[in-house]
């Protein structure tokens, strides 16, 4: 278990939120608002297994450990509204395969090409994929992913959260990816927990 405090960080968050984002008081139910908190009660392990097991993978450490102290969240940036719970994690190919073939309609041959390799061969470098923080182009991202992330939240302002178990560290973390119709790729992470983080930041910097 890591040292993160998930639950001092997610007060922080859930207090920030509900101070500066009025808009989002009209679609909270009321107990949220007055408790100031946009979880939930933490996932058992049980539930976290039971998702495991309907998967078919194990999920990361610092998503699991963000699941046992809230099951889902309720909104992190003005484009993410709902992260989800174990009972609603997916495939994000099995609900937005549309979305897919928007995405890869839209960038033409580089993403068909992508796909057609089939994971054989990676469409991009690990020179020049495995880059993260400040100096990241997030256009350098391997577009055959798409078929086999995990989709983590609802679809909000045309962005999701996305997790991909075809790069695993380690440490057993897998990169996390904010994917966006605006972005010709997507901004990748080395964890779920170094995206919450980089999230958090990003929202104190829009409200």
């Amino acid at each position: 278990m890591s040292s993160f405090n998930w639950e001092n960080f997610l007060r922080q968050w859930s207090q920030d939120v509900l101070e500066s984002m009025e808009d989002v008081h009209e679609e909270l139910p009321l107990e949220v608002i007055e408790s100031n908190w946009l979880g939930y009660p933490g996932a058992t392990e049980e539930q976290i297994a039971f998702a495991e097991t309907r998967l078919g993978i194990a999920l990361p450490p610092s998503y699991r450990e963000f699941l046992t102290v809230t099951n889902g969240w309720h909104q992190t940036t003005p484009f993410i509204y709902k992260i989800w719970s174990t009972e609603e994690i997916e495939w994000f190919a099995l609900r937005h395969q549309a979305w897919i073939n928007t995405f890869i309609e839209r960038y033409g041959d580089k993403c068909k090409n992508s796909l057609q390799s089939q994971f054989t061969m990676p469409s991009i470098s690990d020179e020049e994929y495995l880059v993260y923080g400040d100096t990241q182009d997030c256009s350098k991202f391997r577009l055959e992913y798409l078929s086999t992330a995990l989709e983590i939240s609802d679809r909000g302002e045309s962005a999701i959260y996305l997790l991909n178990p075809k790069i695993i560290a380690e440490d057993g973390e897998w990169e996390a990816c904010f994917f966006g119709d605006w972005l010709p790729g997507a901004d990748r992470y080395r964890s779920f927990r170094e995206m919450m983080q980089a999230e958090y930041q990003n929202f104190l910097e829009l409200r």
